[in-house]
């Protein structure tokens, strides 16, 4: 954290910036008051990075939409009803919100909208100390009427009302608690964490697309275990992401193995420092994060003790595929993201066979094929999935996957795997059958696709002396 002066002082340049400056000389004119709140004012103390300006006022939404279409190259009013008018001055967006002094009826996270008169009263509704303070402009004043500053200072995590009272008004503040951990490296204060555990189940008032939100914006920061372990320790993974504490199984006292929950922690870490450091995808990257989360999350269903004390988990990729496919309906993810992530995780066991025999050409065009757009992420997938301490184990298997990227590689150079089609498409299979379109033909297709999956390119000659003996087999 900066010292206080230095981050007023990068506060007064924000102040200075073309923006501000000139939104702030407006509402001083108009006769309104105005200030700059939560984030961006958290994060000049923090020495982070400041991307959204947020500003708050007494001005009623007409009265801002007025003061700003003189000095905004645009406006747009699609959060009115909650008071917010977006602008872009100066070439930067910036949203500003009437003072709020909303009402809860305690049974849902819907308020009565009540627009306030007061900084201090608006700043004390807001969800925790940290993101409850204010610079008034253009004076550069400090609010901090919940003592936001000293939680800051303590990397302390507190509502500014009682805990019961801010999550009871919106509970979806729990999972906000969950992620501002992790992304501040903050601990939550005694009173909030007990009141997280003891109202976990209040989560169930939230929609399944929030919830989904604030678990995205979780996976995608630099480090989310913290806000993970959280999650299941508070009890509110038990309500929305019930697989992941499902992991932590219990463990006979004759039947001893390895935690697959703290193993699926490991694998998410490892998932990061891979995809960040390979850097051939957008990162952050939530598909390789999810899968990393859920890869084993079959682990639980098919878990059997065997004679001698080994504990077995047949199919649990093939199990894991469909619970992940169902969980991440549920919190509503889009179609791409759950058939990407199930495919990677019905896939992420495939590799662990070559170690045991070489494979051939044929085994690592399907493997190819199979993967399809996700090669990439299954191979973070499956480098990360190498938890072992055994050291001499991990480097075996990495050099392993090493060699089979390598030959991927060369294979894909020599081929053009990544568009591996049969040499004949549907058109030259009906013209040399002498078929017309049906199901022949994609019987055909696939027929040729396998032999060009087994044996390479054949050429079109080759492919069709084997299309015709196919074809002739078949019709005995």
């Amino acid at each position: 954290m900066q010292s206080v002066a230095a981050a007023l002082a990068r506060l007064g340049d924000l102040a200075a910036s073309p923006t501000v400056s000139r939104l702030a000389n407006a509402f001083a004119k108009a006769g309104h008051e105005l200030a700059l709140v939560g984030g961006p004012v958290r994060d000049a103390f923090l020495g982070r990075e400041i991307n959204d300006l947020d500003f708050t006022t007494d001005a009623t939404p007409d009265q801002i939409l007025a003061i700003v279409k003189p000095i905004a190259e645009g406006h747009w009013d699609i959060g009115r009803a909650f008071g917010t008018i977006g602008a872009k001055i100066a070439g930067e967006t910036v949203e500003i919100t009437t003072y709020r002094a909303d009402s809860y009826d305690g049974a849902t996270r819907k308020p009565d909208v009540v627009f306030g008169s007061s900084l201090d009263d608006d700043l004390m509704r807001r969800d925790f100390t940290v993101n409850a303070m204010a610079l008034r402009l253009p004076q550069l004043a400090l609010v901090d009427p919940a003592g936001g500053i000293d939680d800051l200072l303590a990397k302390r995590l507190r509502t500014p009302a009682a805990p019961e009272i801010s999550f009871g008004d919106d509970p979806l503040r729990m999972m906000r608690a969950v992620r501002f951990s992790s992304v501040l490296g903050f601990t939550l204060d005694i009173d909030t964490a007990a009141a997280l555990e003891e109202m976990s189940d209040r989560i169930q008032n939230i929609s399944a697309e929030r919830v989904c939100e604030e678990l995205t914006k979780l996976l995608r920061s630099p480090t989310p275990r913290a806000g993970l372990e959280l999650l299941v320790d508070s009890g509110l993974a038990g309500v929305v992401l019930p697989e992941l504490p499902a992991l932590r199984l219990e463990i006979d006292e004759h039947h001893h193995h390895k935690d697959v929950y703290q193993h699926t922690l490991t694998v998410l870490d490892q998932a990061i420092e891979y995809e960040v450091a390979r850097g051939n995808l957008d990162s952050p990257d939530l598909i390789v994060r999810l899968a990393a989360l859920f890869h084993d999350i079959g682990k639980p269903a098919t878990r059997r003790l065997e004679p001698g004390g080994v504990v077995s988990f047949y199919h649990h990729d093939v199990v894991g595929s469909k619970l992940a496919k169902k969980r991440l309906r549920a919190l509503r993810f889009d179609n791409d993201t759950i058939n990407a992530v199930a495919l990677l995780i019905e896939l992420h066991l495939r590799f662990f066979g070559y170690t045991e025999g070489a494979w051939t050409d044929s085994a690592v065009r399907r493997y190819v094929r199979d993967a399809g757009d996700q090669l990439e992420r299954l191979h973070i997938l499956t480098r990360a999935d190498v938890t072992t301490r055994n050291r001499r184990k991990a480097d075996r298997l990495g050099f392993a996957y090493d060699d089979l990227e390598h030959r991927i590689s060369v294979l894909a150079e020599q081929e053009e795997m990544a568009a591996v089609r049969p040499d004949l498409d549907g058109e030259a299979i009906m013209r040399i059958l002498n078929i017309r379109p049906g199901r022949a033909v994609g019987e055909a297709y696939r027929y040729l696709l396998e032999q060009r999956l087994d044996d390479g390119p054949l050429g079109d000659e080759e492919a069709t002396r084997r299309l015709q003996a196919w074809w002739a087999e078949r019709e005995v």
